[in-house]
């Protein structure tokens, strides 16, 4: 068993040691679940979830808030070149996972309406993410906004096509 699957298995018991079951589609929300009990439901963010998980963030996300996630899928990530997953969940490289991830959650609840008019948000990881908007389409750091304003109680979901690399230094 890859370290990938072990990561997602834990993943998924951790979820369900929450009391978090698993919808069949990302639609499946409700604002009452936090983000995490969100993403997780939606059954498309399971390298996300073994990453937060390895990251140790899975708290984080399921505190007061709010947060704003752009929500890489399991597609963005299996864009990634081969091995660079499992690279990251290993312990020794947890700062880095920590610093992509944090890359990818802005403080505070910022819907679809008020990302069309920033060119620039700033993000828990400290660095400045850029924001565009033409042609009917959302990017943010170079990923496309798939599915906007998924709604949690402690904040809202973007959905990503593309995990987002912070700029290094």
């Amino acid at each position: 068993m890859s370290i990938i699957s072990r990561l997602r298995n834990a993943a998924a018991a951790t979820a369900l040691g929450l009391g978090i079951g698993f919808a069949a589609t990302a639609g499946a929300y409700a604002a009452d679940k936090d983000i995490i009990a969100v993403a997780t439901e939606a059954g498309t963010f399971n390298t996300l979830a073994a990453a937060l998980t390895a990251a140790g963030l899975v708290e984080t996300l399921q505190g007061e808030g709010p947060f704003t996630v752009f929500a890489p899928t399991d597609e963005a990530f299996a864009k990634l070149p081969a091995g660079t997953v499992e690279e990251l969940l290993k312990p020794e490289n947890k700062d880095k996972l920590t610093a992509i991830l944090t890359y990818h959650v802005v403080a505070g609840k910022v819907m679809a309406a008020d990302v069309m008019g920033l060119t620039e948000a700033q993000t828990v990881n400290g660095a400045m993410v850029g924001i565009s908007a033409a042609d009917g389409k959302v990017m943010v750091g170079g990923a496309t906004v798939t599915a906007a304003d998924i709604e949690a109680s402690n904040g809202v979901i973007h959905v990503i096509d593309t995990v987002m690399l912070p700029p290094e230094g």
